[in-house]
């Protein structure tokens, strides 16, 4: 077999190995798609009818607030899943199963790619759970067209990439799954701190530069206005240029730490 057919043979078998391992033991996962479930239903149901005052002049009600807070919580989702990897990623480390595979005769990279790959499937799979509850609750995007559409799910998984593989070097770099899952926290943090609840606009003047820039603000914009029909503007590119630039320093962060040989 060639070198290739080897790193893809032993990249699907590390990604089996993950999935199976998120399907006996799902308790993190779900733990993990809670938290946005349940920050969507007490925006939208306790907080809905004040916080849509911070959106459209005030005009806005409960269910407009409802379009507005959807594409964040997608967002936040997404960051919140991602912990569980650098948690995976850390327990692999410390139990001896890596050294183990350092021993044995498979690509060293499909390691990394199985848990990167078994990530993204379980974003995609959070998204849409949280994004069906979305709807059951009266979410609506009628207006996007397919293409749209098309572009919001390559933007889903674009994000997801980028988190995921930031998430694994952050497993890598951590003693213990329990500081994996600390070293992760920002990641479900700064969807808060964006603009994924109220406009930048209207949070107070010292904070609107931590809300802007920030990889998570442009692409809820990003988001919101393929699904929604608002204005995107520059944010198109500043969303992919984050997500890539993250993908590319998560990937060299990770496999550089990977590569050293364990003391």
């Amino acid at each position: 077999m060639s070198s290739l057919s080897l790193a893809v043979r032993d990249s699907s078998t590390m990604l089996r190995r993950n999935l199976l391992h998120a399907r006996r033991y799902p308790s993190l996962t779900l733990n993990l798609l809670l938290s946005p479930i349940v920050l969507l239903l007490l925006f939208v149901y306790i907080f809905g009818d004040v916080m849509s005052a911070g959106i459209g002049d005030g005009g806005a009600d409960r269910s407009a607030y409802l379009a507005y807070l959807v594409p964040g919580v997608l967002l936040m989702t997404i960051g919140s899943t991602t912990i569980g990897s650098a948690v995976s990623v850390a327990t692999d480390m410390t139990e001896g199963i890596i050294a183990r595979f350092r021993t044995m005769a498979i690509h060293r990279g499909s390691v990394l790619v199985g848990h990167v790959v078994g990530s993204v499937l379980q974003c995609v799979m959070s998204v849409v759970l949280v994004g069906a509850v979305a709807v059951a609750i009266g979410f609506r995007a009628t207006d996007a067209t397919a293409l749209e559409w098309l572009l919001a799910v390559g933007l889903l998984t674009l994000v997801s990439v980028a988190l995921t593989w930031i998430a694994v070097g952050m497993g890598l770099s951590s003693p213990n799954a329990e500081a994996a899952s600390n070293n992760a926290l920002p990641l479900m943090v700064l969807p808060l701190l964006s603009s994924a609840f109220v406009p930048v606009d209207a949070m107070p003047g010292w904070f609107q530069p931590i809300a802007e820039y920030q990889p998570f603000t442009p692409a809820i914009e990003t988001l919101r206005g393929l699904l929604l029909g608002t204005e995107i503007g520059h944010n198109g590119w500043l969303a992919v240029a984050w997500c890539v630039g993250l993908a590319v320093l998560g990937y060299v962060w990770s496999t550089s730490l990977f590569a050293r040989e364990p003391k």
